[in-house]
C-alpha cells in the first residue's frame, strides 16, 4: 500500500495547493455549464473517501452527518461556503489522510462490505477501496482544473 498512499498524499497536497490559490468568492463560484464549484469538489473527495474506506469497512467515519449530506454523491452546492468551513475542509484534507494511514498500519481495517461504484468498479477489499479512491480523487482534481479556467 506504500505506493497507493504515496500517490494519495501527493494528490491531497495538489488539492491544497490549488485551493490556496483562490479567494472564497472564487471557491464558491459555479461557472456556467458546471453543477458544482471548487470547494464542493474538495468536500466531496473527503466525504467519499470516508465512505469508501471507513463506512464500507464497518468503521465509523470521521466526518459529521451534516458534512456527509452536504458533499455526498449526487449533492450540489446549496449556498456560500464560509471561510471557516473552507479552513475545516483544508485541515481535514490532510488530517484524515494521516488518520487513514495510521489506522491502516494499526490493522483496523479487518472487514469490507463489497461495493460496486456508480461507474461500475467492484470493490472487494479496503485495499481496492483505497486504490479506487486515488482514481476518484484524480477525476475530481481534473474537474477542479477545468473549473478554475472559468474563474
Amino acid at each position: 500500500m506504500d505506493a497507493s498512499f504515496k500517490i494519495w498524499e501527493t494528490n491531497r497536497h495538489l488539492y491544497l495547493k490549488l485551493i490556496n490559490n483562490y479567494s472564497l468568492e472564487q471557491l464558491n463560484k459555479i461557472p456556467d455549464g458546471f453543477s458544482n464549484n471548487l470547494v464542493w469538489n474538495l468536500g466531496h473527495i473527503i466525504v467519499a473517501q470516508q465512505g469508501l474506506v471507513y463506512r464500507l469497512s464497518g468503521l465509523p467515519v470521521n466526518v459529521s452527518d451534516d458534512m456527509t449530506n452536504t458533499y455526498k454523491n449526487g449533492s450540489k452546492p446549496t449556498g456560500q461556503t464560509t471561510q471557516a468551513e473552507v479552513d475545516t475542509l483544508k485541515t481535514l484534507l490532510i488530517s484524515l489522510m494521516e488518520q487513514t494511514k495510521a489506522d491502516y498500519a494499526a490493522g483496523k481495517f479487518q472487514h469490507y462490505t463489497e461495493y460496486t461504484t456508480g461507474t461500475g468498479f467492484h470493490l472487494a477489499s479496503t485495499e481496492e477501496a483505497i486504490q479506487f479512491n486515488n482514481y476518484h480523487e484524480a477525476l475530481h482534481l481534473g474537474f477542479m482544473m477545468n473549473i478554475r479556467k472559468f474563474l
